[in-house]
């Protein structure tokens, strides 16, 4: 399925959670559905997990989605077990995979086609882990999947869609920060 697509669902999905994005996904997610509660913390590659359950933990009120890559994922895979053992019901953890550190030139990531996400994040304690390689099955399955609690993490088999614009500037940019500061806050 292309990840655009898959977005788009999610899209439908999203009113009030946090969005933690990263890389390729983060510029898509920033086109489809440009929004003040979405976090940009591209540069911090693998972080986006710990990211996120920083801010589940903080806002406990609050949905947060983790949109991940692959390749980021595996420079933390550490941070399964700690989401594991904080147990934030309101974290879901997407990573879409397509065996490429897409944003650094496509190169292939190590164990690409044979790493089993799902499986390390339930051996991890995930209280949930599927798989997702078909868009019109995600689209039947997104909203039950998020309405299970977590830590839950969706593995979507993905490859690219529109290429939407990398725009650096605004997520290095002090102002995204800041419009993300205010927006938690406000609520």
């Amino acid at each position: 399925m292309r990840r655009d697509h898959a977005l788009g669902v999610l899209k439908q999905h999203v009113t009030d959670e946090l969005v933690v994005a990263v890389y390729q996904t983060c510029f898509d997610w920033l086109a489809i559905n440009p929004r003040d509660l979405n976090y940009v913390g591209v540069g911090a590659m693998g972080q986006a997990s710990s990211h996120g359950l920083g801010l589940a933990l903080a806002n406990p009120d609050r949905k947060v989605l983790v949109f991940d890559g692959d390749g980021s994922l595996l420079m933390n895979l550490g941070s399964l077990v700690t989401i594991s053992e904080a147990a934030p019901k309101n974290l879901h953890h997407f990573v879409f995979v397509n065996g490429t550190y897409e944003v650094n030139g496509a190169h292939p990531i190590p164990g690409r086609g044979r790493v089993d996400f799902a499986a390390i994040a339930r051996g991890a304690g995930y209280a949930n882990a599927v798989t997702f390689s078909d868009l019109n099955f995600f689209t039947q399955q997104a909203g039950e999947f998020l309405a299970e609690p977590g830590p839950a993490l969706a593995v979507m088999h993905i490859e690219p869609g529109e290429p939407y614009p990398r725009d650096y500037d605004y997520i290095h940019s002090p102002q995204a920060r800041e419009r993300f500061r205010r927006a938690v806050t406000a609520n």
